[in-house]
């Protein structure tokens, strides 16, 4: 019989921690003597995290547009592509975290109809301490698209659970539960789980067959919704998509990605300083930068206000860059800062 492959779909909006569970996934697999695969979307005209898995794990890349807008046609042809090129055993699509998970769905499921692959599970990783702060004033898109990921999802990870209190833990599972209460939770730091219980098969003593109905018949409506609220988007697909992500999607039309690239090495304690600086409209940044006072190239992610570096040998050609993702914030202001901030190393 030919090989049925296997995908697992994880979501989750930005900073939650998808990629430090798409590293553990994708260690644990090759540890079992697999050959993974990876489908990759970023907003933005740089995937840095596609750096992460390695050059020996093959990555389709779908950059400068979310993977739910351009999913009937680019999602199917990378999958396509990647099971006739590399022949995985797995793969795993990373999604953007302002995609609405149930359009990656419907698109995966309509791949499967002319190709041997099975979705597994739909994986979302929530942050506890971003989904509280949000929970106080329970309004805006952030808010509303988070439900959604959480409510699609058929495995839930919370994570970051050690910045939040003991009795926060309690709320913040109580309110996911309520949202989903049919996907197993599994709380988390890093997203450090045991992954056989994450990719298992659906928990015993539970009704399989009521869930499959209530989401099938919700799924239906909102979808009816969807289709209808964005007609006019989809006849004019192309023009919207000039890569200024410029959707008619009422899900994340409020998010933007600028993208920075470096020409000169910058000074480490600036740039941190420049960081620390930023408007809280840009929730999101990452990049890659050579810094002129360490003589070494750094990983940078930025999320929710914090900011983590890590030391990195990247292989091939690499270019210094920066991308931010956020609300309505000044490119602008940011590439004067950048500018000034390379200038003042280039004269150091």
């Amino acid at each position: 019989m030919e090989y049925v492959t296997p995908i697992y779909i994880l979501s989750g909006f930005l900073g939650s921690g998808k990629t430090t569970l798409l590293s553990r996934l994708i260690t644990s697999f090759k540890q079992q003597g697999m050959r993974p695969a990876i489908v990759m979307n970023e907003i933005g005209e740089v995937n840095i995290e596609g750096l992460v898995a390695g050059e020996e794990v093959p990555t389709a890349e779908m950059l400068s547009g979310c993977i739910c807008c351009t999913i009937r046609s680019d999602l199917s042809s990378e999958i396509a592509m990647l099971i006739q090129r590399e022949q995985p055993d797995v793969i795993v699509i990373e999604a953007t975290g302002i995609a609405n998970p149930m359009e990656i769905l419907d698109a995966a499921a309509e791949a499967s109809l002319y190709m041997r692959i099975d979705v597994k599970k739909l994986i979302t990783v929530v942050d506890a301490a971003h989904l509280l702060h949000l929970n106080i004033e329970q309004k805006g898109k952030t808010y509303r698209l988070m439900q959604e990921q959480i409510r699609a999802a058929s495995a839930l990870v919370l994570n970051k659970m050690d910045q939040v209190t003991d009795q926060d833990k309690e709320t913040v599972q109580q309110l996911v539960e309520r949202w989903n209460p049919y996907a197993p939770i599994m709380p988390a730091v890093r997203c450090d789980i045991k992954l056989e219980d994450l990719l298992q098969s659906d928990p015993q003593n539970r009704d399989v067959h009521f869930h499959e109905y209530d989401r099938e018949d919700r799924v239906t409506h909102d979808r009816a919704e969807m289709l209808a609220n964005s007609h006019d988007h989809a006849h004019n697909h192309d023009q919207a998509h000039k890569h200024d992500h410029g959707h008619a999607h009422d899900t994340h039309d409020h998010v933007m990605s600028y993208t920075y690239y470096f020409s000169h090495a910058v000074n480490s304690v600036e740039f941190e300083r420049f960081i620390a600086g930023l408007p809280r409209d840009v929730y999101r940044a990452k990049g890659i930068l050579t810094f002129n006072d360490t003589n070494s190239r750094f990983l940078f992610q930025y999320a929710f206000r914090e900011s983590d570096f890590m030391k990195i040998t990247p292989q091939g050609q690499v270019p210094d860059v920066v991308v931010f993702i956020g609300e309505h914030f000044q490119k602008s202001l940011l590439r004067e800062q950048l500018e000034t901030l390379e200038g003042k190393t280039s004269r150091a």
